[in-house]
Order: structure tokens, then sequence, then C-alpha cells
């Protein structure tokens, strides 16, 4: 299970999160972002961030700690704002705390060069999990001491908002052309090599045990908590074998940015070179 701690103050909502995500403080002296049971997208997106960023951490990519963190609704009683009084009012109990990283600035693809075997590794993932929210609209990767950190992974398995339907996901293509990751060279087949072997069932399912049961009691056509893990077991161990040879990078979006110059890249720009 997660390591469990509890909020002593809530310090400040961060309005770019849909689900409106804020930062707290908490009795181990730690400082998180916190996300909220309470948010309007449900606690299934707790349970992909827990399951695929664990999977990604034991996967040797960097996804911040995460903890669950114990809210007491007296909290928001102060809050002045409103929408994030109500927030923190509906989300009594458990909730989930990512480590905040201080000093972090939000990936840039036209700015930050990454190496295709890093690429490689996080798109294979991304593939893995169906993560439908790491485009260079949003991107959803900070960089934090000069390396690339990966979030918000809510967006993910999406299968899981339909059950009766996910044996059909594990065979579903997936189109990277609008990846953040895209325009580096990817090196997808080396990723796999290295990443799907990993991919087990005692990974997913050691990923799976640290979802507190409080998010996944009561899910219909699933008679025990337990069941449900496993059926997040079956979901992903078939899809790590093969997906590479389901990616595609195509061409990106009609409405992708313009290139960076050269002073953001750290090089000139060249006719014929990369975009």
């Amino acid at each position: 299970m997660l390591t469990e701690v509890t909020a002593t103050r809530y310090v400040t909502p961060l309005r770019e999160g849909g689900s409106l995500p804020g930062i707290v403080e908490a009795d181990d002296l730690g400082t998180y972002v916190m996300k909220f049971t309470g948010a309007g997208q449900g606690r299934k997106t707790l349970v992909a961030e827990v399951i695929c960023g664990q999977i990604g951490r034991a996967l040797g990519l960097r996804v911040p700690d995460l903890v669950a963190i114990q809210l007491d609704p007296v909290i928001g009683l102060g809050e002045p704002d409103q929408e994030v009084q109500e927030l923190l009012k509906a989300s009594g109990g458990l909730n989930l705390g990512m480590d905040f990283l201080p000093g972090t600035i939000g990936f840039d693809p036209l700015a930050y060069e990454v190496d295709p075997a890093e690429a490689g590794r996080v798109i294979w993932f991304d593939a893995l999990i169906n993560n439908v929210d790491r485009s260079w609209r949003n991107p959803n990767m900070l960089v934090w001491h000069g390396d690339l950190w990966l979030i918000d992974h809510g967006a993910t398995m999406i299968w899981h908002h339909n059950w009766p339907g996910v044996a059909s996901w594990a065979h579903k293509p997936y189109d990277a052309s609008d990846h953040a990751l895209a325009r580096f060279s990817p090196d997808i087949i080396t990723a796999a090599a290295e990443l799907a072997p990993r991919v087990t069932e005692e990974l997913i399912m050691a990923a799976a045990a640290d979802v507190p049961d409080a998010w996944l009691v009561d899910e219909p056509g699933f008679d025990t908590t337990d069941a449900l893990r496993r059926a997040y077991v079956d979901a992903l161990l078939p899809r790590a074998a093969t997906i590479h040879e389901r990616i595609t990078l195509g061409e990106p979006s009609k409405d992708r940015p313009s290139r960076a110059p050269g002073w953001l890249t750290g090089r000139t720009e060249q006719k014929g070179a990369r975009s």
C-alpha cells in the first residue's frame, strides 16, 4: 500500500489542472500535489495515477513519489475560494498525493532535447497504458535538475471506464504522432526489448496492490477489490508483449507549434532540419 500521511495545511490550488489539484503540507513535513476524490473526474483517475505511476517507477522512469493523504474536510472551512472549499469538503478521507518538486519547469518539446532512447521508453510506456494526454499540446512532463519527469496519468487506461469491452483493448494500436516526444526519433524497438520483459504479472499486481480499497469498492461486475486488481493485470499484461508493433508515428496535427529558434534549442535551424 501507499504510505499514508495526513494533510495539515492547504497551501494553494494549481489551476492548470482540470481537476483543480492543490499543494498541501502533511504531517510527515512533506509537501505534495494533492488530487482529490471529490473532483469531477472521479476516483478512477486516482486509480490510474497509482497503477501507471507505480509501473513507470518500477520500469525506471522518473515519476514523483506517490502517497495516500488523509484529508479532514474541516480544512476547507477557512478557504475563501468557494470552488476550492467545496472540493475540499467533498474529499474527506483518502486522497492522492504526488511529491512536490520545487523549482520545476514545464517540459517544452521545442526548448528541451530528449535523446532517442529516453523518448522511446516514454512513448512505449504511454502506449502500454493508453495515455492520451502526453501530446505537444499538453506534455504532462516536467524538467527538474535537468531531468525529465512524468506526471498526470489520470487519463490513462481509458478502458477501465468500460470493463465489458476491456478484452479488445489489449490489441488496440497507439497513435504517437502528436506525442510530445515524437520529434526526437524515439527508439521504440530498443525500448520494447528492454521494458516489455519487465512488465510481469508480479509487477502489475504490486502496482494494483498500492491502490487503496476505498477507491476500488462497489465497481460493477466485481465481487471483491482483489478481483478488480486482477482485471488490471489481465488487461495490461498481454498488451506489454506486442504493443510496440502497433505504435504509429505519422504526421502530426496541422496545428502543431512552429519550430523554436536556435537560442531556445541550443542549435541553429538549417534547411531540411528536423522540425
